[in-house]
């Protein structure tokens, strides 16, 4: 049925036939546009844990204990975001847990990876850790949105 035949006008009708394109090829649960915001999420996660950290330290607090604290910061600012907006799924205790297990791997797989850049191949470590973000990124966000933030029917 047109957009003449059911009495809308052409605007109407292409603007109708748009959205729903877009929502058919971006939907909410579509993995770009899912991916874009779990990257903003991770952005706004370093930006929180760094602040908090340079905070902990300002106030005295030992280094080898704010790093921790502030990374537990961004990985809760993390959680509120990524169940809400990127993957808009309920809070569950499974899905906390999970959360928690996708967390700890990534942090392990950053150090590993950097470990061996490094040692395995020499690469100075600021880049040997640029070079860890982006496979562990992805990781994180599959496993995050195949694992963690999964529909449960």
């Amino acid at each position: 049925m047109s957009a003449l035949d059911t009495g809308d006008s052409s605007v109407n009708g292409w603007r109708g036939w748009v959205a729903q394109l877009r929502r058919a090829r971006f939907g909410r649960n579509h993995p770009g546009p899912q991916l874009g915001r779990f990257l903003i999420v991770g952005l706004s996660n370093t930006v929180l844990s760094f602040i908090v950290y340079r905070l902990l330290l300002a106030v005295g607090a030992w280094y080898l204990l704010a790093a921790p604290v502030a990374f537990a910061v961004g990985a809760l600012n993390g959680y509120v975001l990524n169940r809400r907006w990127t993957f808009a799924a309920p809070d569950t205790t499974r899905a906390r847990v999970l959360y928690i297990v996708v967390q700890a791997a990534g942090a392990l797989s950053t150090s590993a990876l950097v470990l061996f850049f490094v040692r395995a191949l020499g690469t100075g470590r600021v880049w040997a850790y640029l070079a860890a973000i982006p496979p562990v990124t992805l990781c994180m966000f599959a496993a995050n949105r195949l694992w963690t933030f999964e529909k449960q029917t």
